[in-house]
C-alpha cells in the first residue's frame, strides 16, 4: 500500500458525536492533513469548530479558499459551498446545485482528493442519513485510495455507511472505537 498522504472523512446525522471520537483518537503529530465534510446546516462550521476543538489533539480551522491543504490540521468544509480540493493541492470553494441536497457535499470533496492524492488517500464514512459520499467513495477506491466505512449496524444512522458500502465497498468496515486506531497505525507505520 502506497504511504498515505491525506485523509477525508465524511459524515451526516450524527456526525459530530462521530467526528469527536474520531478525532479525539487521531495521534499527533500527524504527517498529514485530515478535511472533514459534514453536513452541518446553517450553523455550519460556526458551532462545529469549537466543539471539535475541545476534543480533538490536532488544531481544527475552516478550510479556507486558495488554503494549502496543511498536515497536521483538521479542515472543516465550510456551510453553503462545496469544499473542492485542487491538484496543487490547495482548496477551492464552489457554489454549484446541491448534491444529494447538502451543500458541502461529502461526495464532491472525495472525488476532488481522489484526483489530487490518488492512491495516497484514505476516506472515511460515517454515520449519516443521505447516500452522499457513496460515489466519491468508489472513486477514492477505483484511484487506488483506502476506504474505510463505520460498520452501519452501530452507526447513529446507518443509511450513509450503508450506502458506501453497496456503491463503493470497503477495504475496512469498523466500529466506530478502532477507526482513529486504524487510521495512526496507517499513518505512523513505514
Amino acid at each position: 500500500m502506497a504511504r498515505l498522504e491525506a485523509i477525508v472523512i465524511g459524515c451526516s446525522a450524527g456526525g459530530p458525536g462521530a467526528l469527536k471520537t474520531v478525532l479525539r483518537a487521531l495521534a499527533p503529530p500527524l504527517p498529514l492533513p485530515v478535511v472533514v465534510c459534514s453536513h452541518s446546516g446553517e450553523s455550519g462550521t460556526d458551532l462545529l469548530v469549537p466543539l471539535l476543538a475541545r476534543h480533538a489533539r490536532l488544531p481544527v480551522r475552516e478550510a479556507r479558499e486558495r488554503w494549502p491543504v496543511q498536515a497536521g490540521i483538521i479542515h472543516l468544509a465550510p456551510p453553503g459551498y462545496h469544499l473542492l480540493i485542487e491538484r496543487d493541492r490547495c482548496f477551492a470553494y464552489s457554489v454549484d446545485a446541491p448534491v444529494h441536497y447538502s451543500r458541502p457535499s461529502i461526495d464532491v470533496l472525495f472525488e476532488s482528493a481522489a484526483e489530487a492524492y490518488g492512491e495516497r488517500l484514505a476516506g472515511v464514512m460515517l454515520t449519516g442519513a443521505s447516500p452522499d459520499g457513496a460515489q466519491g467513495l468508489a472513486r477514492i477506491r477505483h484511484a487506488g485510495g483506502l476506504a474505510i466505512v463505520q460498520d452501519p449496524a452501530e452507526a447513529l444512522a446507518p443509511a450513509m455507511p450503508q450506502a458506501a458500502l453497496d456503491q463503493a465497498g470497503a477495504d475496512h468496515c469498523l466500529p466506530l472505537a478502532r477507526i482513529a486506531p486504524l487510521l495512526n497505525e496507517l499513518v505512523h507505520r513505514e
